[in-house]
């Protein structure tokens, strides 16, 4: 039970320092957020963003990865 715990952990601990760092250098990607399919509704002081291909591609990736790390 406890290896297992801590397994989690530790996968845990590394997408979480994977998402730190996508965070930190996400400006310095240049179509991240900009994508065709994100949606941007601006009317007045009012601005809805919803970025559907970016949220899309993020879970490829991420399904990826954890898949090579399950393996």
């Amino acid at each position: 039970m406890l290896p297992q715990l801590g397994k989690l952990f530790v996968i845990l601990g590394v997408v979480l320092v994977g998402l730190g760092i996508l965070l930190l250098f996400a400006d310095r990607i240049p179509f991240l957020g900009k994508l065709p399919g994100d949606i941007i509704y601006k009317k007045g002081n009012y601005t809805l963003y919803i970025p559907l291909a970016t949220m899309l591609i993020v879970s490829i990736l991420l399904t990826i990865i954890l898949n090579l790390f399950r393996r």
